[in-house]
């Protein structure tokens, strides 16, 4: 009995040693197919790697080999530059320190000569009160006196006024030194910033988009007409990077200076679309028969109903057109939008890049009549008549 016991228990044993040698070889086999599928994987990665590791070589060789050497030599002829401007605004400095001087002296000297004038006087007084006989000869050299220090006088306030004009005009070379060095530096920064992140163009608000004009035959609303201007451009969400001034007249002789700004921010396309749905707008104003303006007035609304406010940039715009036509002559241009008021009328257009890039450098900008005629060679679409709008506006 015991021997049969043992060999049943032999062959117990002897099964589940075949049982388990089989169940070990299959995890065996799973387990070398498991390490084949992540072997595979870790394959397809390193090939990834491989070639995103030779794309970063081959694109840091190229601006090693074109950005690099481009950019170092654009740093140092911006230096030089640097370099004249800063000497520049230093001997425009000390000029006007010597300037500032002279003013004083001159102040000096006109009240030296106030008060001989008046001691001059007192002695006239003085003699005519002591005898009136015999005294014409000496009042004639007094009178000759005193009017020779009245020449005097006005020659000094004369020389004042020329040396305050030149104090001014140094004034305003200064700040246009400054917005240039600012601008140069803007520009400087913009390079070192583009070479270090690998791109090659400034971004899109930093550069000079577009370019913009204004000039009024009158002198007295030059003022007024550059900050409605300069208003608008602000509204339109442009930046002036760069401004210039022409000291030379316009088409007639003792008219307002020549003004040029460089403007940054928004892409031509964007500044075509707003500025054509701004004139529609405008447009839409204009009077229909004789019976007044299009929109309802005010006090059409209900009571308590406040009438819609215009936004920002129509405001602006609707302000420097009637500044505009409130001139005899002017001519200002946003980008595509060109606006022109002559003695008889006020137009505007909004040119296309060909056509803006036509008349870059054409006098016509600067001279209202020949502006008239040109714009009205534009397709309809691109031209309004503003005329009766600014003669019926409040």
């Amino acid at each position: 009995m015991t021997t049969v016991i043992l060999v049943v228990m032999c062959l117990a044993v002897g099964a589940l040693e075949l049982y388990a040698g089989r169940r070990s070889k299959e995890q065996q086999q799973a387990f070398v197919r498991r390490i084949d599928e992540l072997n595979e994987q870790v394959t397809k990665q390193n090939n990834v790697l491989v070639a995103v590791g030779e794309q970063l070589t081959a694109e840091l060789s190229k601006v090693k080999r074109d950005t690099l050497p481009a950019l170092d030599s654009r740093l140092r002829s911006q230096s030089d530059q640097v370099e004249e401007l800063a000497a520049l605004v230093h001997q425009a400095g000390e000029y006007l320190r010597a300037q500032a001087g002279r003013l004083q002296d001159l102040e000096k000297q006109r009240i030296t000569l106030a008060a001989l004038r008046r001691k001059l006087g007192e002695v006239e007084t003085s003699v005519r009160s002591v005898t009136r006989a015999g005294t014409a000869a000496v009042e004639g050299k007094v009178d000759a006196a005193l009017d020779r220090l009245a020449d005097l006088e006005r020659g000094g306030t004369e020389m004042l006024e020329l040396q305050r004009t030149l104090t001014r005009t140094l004034e305003e070379v200064e700040d246009v030194v400054s917005e240039l060095l600012q601008f140069t530096e803007g520009e400087l920064d913009e390079s070192v910033t583009a070479a270090l992140t690998g791109r090659t163009t400034l971004a899109d608000g930093a550069a000079v988009r577009a370019t913009g004009r204004l000039w009024t035959r009158d002198g007295q609303l030059e003022d007024i007409l550059v900050e409605m201007y300069e208003r608008c451009v602000r509204a339109a969400r442009l930046d002036i990077r760069f401004r210039t001034s022409d000291g030379a007249d316009g088409p007639l002789p003792g008219t307002a200076e020549q003004r040029r700004y460089f403007l940054a921010g928004q892409h031509v396309e964007d500044l075509i679309g707003g500025f054509t749905a701004l004139l529609i707008s405008t447009g839409a104003d204009l009077p229909h028969n004789g019976a007044g303006l299009s929109r309802a007035p005010a006090g059409a609304l209900p009571p308590g109903v406040e009438p819609p406010r215009a936004p920002e940039d129509e405001v602006a715009l609707k302000a420097l057109l009637r500044t505009l036509y409130e001139s005899s002559g002017a001519v200002a241009q946003i980008g595509p939008l060109m606006a022109v008021r002559t003695r008889d009328e006020l137009m505007c257009a909004v040119l296309t890049p060909p056509q803006s890039l036509e008349l870059e450098y054409d006098d016509v900008f600067w001279d209202p009549a020949a502006a008239a005629v040109r714009l009205r060679r534009l397709p309809s679409h691109q031209l309004w008549d503003l005329t009766g709008w600014a003669a019926a506006a409040p």
